[in-house]
């Protein structure tokens, strides 16, 4: 294998190839003459057969005969014999035989081309017929007149034709090979040779070894000296006539004759071994590697490099300033920025300056930056009063300005000259700058009598508005600032004025998202007995999120609570929150159970996402979850229902926590699946705590360890609602807030027995008298006389309607509570609508009274029908 990749190996194989070419070319040029040959004599025995029996005398007469057949098979089967062909078949017009070598075909279709025949002319033609692969001539046979009465047809298999080209070919392939021979000896012996000269190597390894050589002579840039054992220059490349001073033509030239200093001449004729001798050639000093050429089978002699260490001096220097100066800036880059706090981020500049760069560096922003706002765009006149956020030095006790002072800088310094033309300013040498230190307040000298000596002063702008700018010093004890120096404080005041930039439009964007968000939320909890109630909403430090809570009072002095969660931070986030928050209290309005109402905020959602323009992620709703609670005082059940959200926390009077197993139902907006609600009796002085993720989850906690921490805390008993919360927070709230966290506990309260009545109402008319005597009595025994008249025609409005247009039994209900509630159930699901009745009709008053004397009324419906229910405002309340 390794001498085939070799150029020998190669040129052999190319040679015996070409021979073995040459042969089979001639091979296959004999054979395709030979089968030429034998279709051509095939057809010529074919055609003369057939023309000497188509003429033959008494060929018509018998053709036209009654059995031609009979007569003409064993004719042309002695023909047959005697013309040495396979078949001859004599046939009529249409192709039907009369004979053939095989009995059986007698009477059949002949299988080949006629209609040339049947016009008079000779066809011949390559066939497979019954015989096998045929040449056939078919012969017309006419009569006296040149009419054609029939044709004969003769022929025979192409294979029994013999050729001469089967006699040669023997000879062919026997010179074939006596070629292919003698080319192989030639060709070994001159493959032999080729390879001894290039020692084996390939087309590749030739190829590489020539750009390796020119590589060497002309790029390399370290001086190549090859010396043979004559002391004659065998090569010299370009970086070794320069270093050593030699002409063109020193290739053949003796290093004595070259004019070298003496112990350069020595070192190189004398073939010792040498490692980084310094040598000086005129002003140059070299350094010299030596080493004999021999030591591996080579030719006898050395070689020598030379390399200029006076030069690379120089470049180390460079290399270890660049480096410096790269290091820098990689610290900067990753230091500054860490926050989105823009002071933080103007100390970070000041920290890496006097690390790597200064011994003093301040950092002075526009008041706008500080509260997120953008400075006024366009160029300035003077420097504006700035704000010192941050200063850093190598002593506590210069007179530089503190951070916190706000100052103006006079118009001839640096500094302010720096603001207003956009441009860094260097001053190498401070007390050279008289012009302006004359005008100055005093500030400056101060700070040069302190030691500083030298400065740059660098705006800080992005995005084309300046910031602020940013001041480096150097004392006497260290190197003054000089230009390479400038361009190195432009990139790191740069990358500083972006990310104060970015720090200063997340300040307004978060400022902007808290407001939103805190204008979105309850401003304070309703009124209500049910509940005792106390709540914590706590925004995430680094970015406002969609966390809600909600309590809303319903009829028949319940009250539900909803708490939820919208994935995300932002103002999307916070928006979406308050979208969700608003659909809630209107579909609470419709008092649905909370399955439903959850089905209907599900549908919301997926309205809100099918309405969003394609392309525009950020007004999707990627995800939401919530609880919906509905707490009935005067039975003490809660009826829950969750879209996604965490289990409520559920803590008994005697302490116990245990987090009730609710229905999970899909995250609001995914739809197809149904929500389901469950119903608890909460005995009274229970808590329910409702939270999102972000108080039981975080990096360092998962959300089983976060729940049973929550446990905990809240198994305590006898603590207000407000205690509750201060224990929780205390217990889970993370050192750096990441998410939002909402928190709302409620303890139950009962309605006592005696502040609710109820009576079964048959479905009469007469029955109103007895209801509204009834009624009368009940709240007399509640001190609530004066009331009375209004509640008597409320109710007795209530039941008329309610027996006029219902069916089934009619019940009543007075709850005393904030206000008296007044319920009139039956079994009808139709939902009577006020109108106003014209000055002719005789009903339609009786729901404009109810609604003129009661504080609100409306229906809500129950699984067995509904509930008109109305509420009567009262002086005070007795609980």
């Amino acid at each position: 294998m390794a001498g085939s990749r070799s150029v020998a190996g190669q040129m052999f194989v190319l040679q015996i190839l070409i021979v073995v070419l040459l042969v089979v070319a001639a091979v296959v040029t004999l054979l395709v003459q030979s089968r030429t040959d034998r279709f051509q004599g095939a057809m010529d025995r074919s055609l003369a057969a057939a023309e000497a029996f188509a003429h033959s005398p008494g060929l018509v007469s018998v053709m036209r005969g009654p059995d031609p057949s009979a007569v003409l098979q064993p004719l042309t089967e002695a023909a047959r014999k005697q013309g040495g062909v396979d078949f001859i078949v004599v046939m009529n017009r249409q192709g039907i035989r009369y004979t053939h070598p095989k009995p059986e075909e007698i009477g059949r279709r002949f299988v080949g081309t006629i209609g040339p025949s049947l016009k008079g002319r000779i066809t011949t033609e390559s066939v497979y017929g019954p015989l096998g692969h045929e040449v056939q001539v078919v012969v017309p046979v006419m009569d006296a007149k040149g009419a054609v009465v029939g044709m004969v047809s003769s022929g025979m298999k192409v294979s029994r034709v013999s050729s001469a080209i089967d006699r040669q070919l023997p000879v062919v392939l026997t010179a074939g090979a006596a070629a292919l021979a003698l080319a192989t000896t030639g060709t070994g012996l001159a493959s032999r040779r080729l390879r001894r000269q290039t020692h084996g190597l390939g087309p590749v390894e030739m190829t590489r070894m020539y750009e390796h050589h020119d590589a060497v002579l002309h790029a390399v840039r370290e001086g190549v000296l090859i010396v043979d054992a004559g002391g004659r220059v065998v090569l010299a490349n370009d970086e070794a006539r320069r270093l050593l001073g030699l002409a063109a033509d020193v290739e053949g030239r003796r290093v004595t004759d070259l004019g070298l200093a003496p112990r350069t001449t020595e070192l190189l004729v004398s073939g010792r071994t040498a490692t980084d001798e310094v040598l000086q050639v005129g002003e140059r000093l070299l350094a010299v590697n030596n080493r004999p050429t021999d030591r591996r089978g080579g030719p006898p002699g050395s070689v020598a490099t030379l390399r200029d260490s006076t030069e690379l001096l120089a470049l180390a220097g460079k290399a270890e300033s660049a480096q410096s100066r790269l290091r820098l800036l990689y610290e900067a880059s990753v230091a500054i920025g860490t926050t989105l706090d823009v002071r933080r981020t103007a100390e970070e500049l000041t920290q890496v300056a006097l690390t790597w760069f200064a011994d003093y560096a301040t950092v002075d922003l526009a008041e706008p930056v500080l509260s997120g706002e953008e400075p006024p765009s366009g160029a300035y006149l003077e420097a504006p009063e700035l704000r010192r956020v941050a200063v850093a030095g190598i002593r506590d006790d210069s007179p530089l300005y503190r951070a916190g002072e706000l100052h103006r800088y006079p118009a001839i310094t640096p500094m302010a000259a720096g603001f207003v033309t956009g441009q860094p300013v260097l001053v190498s040498d401070l007390e050279a700058a008289e012009e302006w230190l004359t005008q100055d307040s005093g500030r400056l000298r101060q700070v040069m009598n302190h030691g500083c000596r030298s400065l740059i002063t660098v705006p800080l702008q992005a995005r084309g508005v300046l910031l602020g700018i940013a001041n480096f010093w150097r004392t006497r004890e260290t190197p003054r600032f000089e230009e390479g120096d400038l361009s190195l404080a432009e990139e790191m005041a740069a990358r500083a004025a972006v990310c104060i930039d970015n720090a200063r439009r997340y300040t307004r964007e978060h400022a902007m998202a808290v407001t939103l968000q805190h204008s979105l939320l309850p401003r304070g909890l309703p009124e209500q007995n049910a509940l005792d109630l106390a709540h914590r909403y706590l925004p995430a430090q680094t970015g406002v999120g969609g966390d809600w809570f909600d309590v809303i009072p319903l009829p028949g002095a319940r009250v539900a609570l909803v708490i939820g969660d919208v994935v995300g931070h932002g103002l999307h986030a916070a928006a979406t929150m308050g979208r969700l928050r608003t659909a809630v209290q209107n579909f609470s309005t419709l008092d649905l159970p909370p399955h439903e109402l959850l089905s209907h905020l599900d549908e919301l959602v997926n309205r809100i996402d099918q309405e969003a323009a394609p392309g525009n992620e950020e007004a999707v709703v990627t995800g939401a979850t919530c609880l919906y609670a509905i707490y009935d005082p005067s039975s003490g059940v809660c009826s829950m229902s969750r879209a996604g959200h965490l289990l409520p926390a559920l803590v008994r009077p005697d302490g116990t926590v245990e987090f009730p197993d609710l229905p999970a139902g899909p995250p609001l907006g995914l739809g197809g699946l149904p929500f389901e609600a469950v119903d608890l009796e909460l005995p009274e002085g229970s808590s329910l705590a409702l939270y999102t993720d972000g108080l039981v989850e975080g990096r360092n906690r998962d959300i089983s360890g976060g729940l049973a921490t929550l446990a905990a805390a809240l198994a305590q008993p006898g603590r207000t609602p407000d205690e509750t919360c201060d224990a929780v927070l205390t217990a889970l709230l993370p050192d750096r807030q990441r998410d939002d966290i909402a928190l709302l506990v409620a303890r139950t309260r009962v309605l006592r027995p005696d502040r609710i009545a109820h009576w079964d109402v048959p479905s009469d008319p007469a029955a109103v008298a007895d209801a509204r005597a009834a009624i009368t009595g009940q709240l007399e025994v509640w001190g609530l006389e004066e009331a009375a008249f209004t509640t008597e025609l409320v109710l007795s409005e209530l039941i008329t309607n309610a027996i006029r247009y219902a069916t089934g039994p009619i019940h009543v209900r007075l709850l005393y509570d904030r206000t008296l509630i007044c319920e009139v159930s039956d079994t009808s699901s139709t939902s009577p609508h006020l109108r106003y009745a014209a000055d002719e009709d005789e009903g339609g008053r009786g729901l404009f009274l109810v609604s003129q004397l009661t504080q609100n009324w409306g229906t809500r419906y129950t699984p067995e029908g509904k509930i008109i229910w109305a509420e009567l405002s009262l002086e005070q309340s007795v609980w």
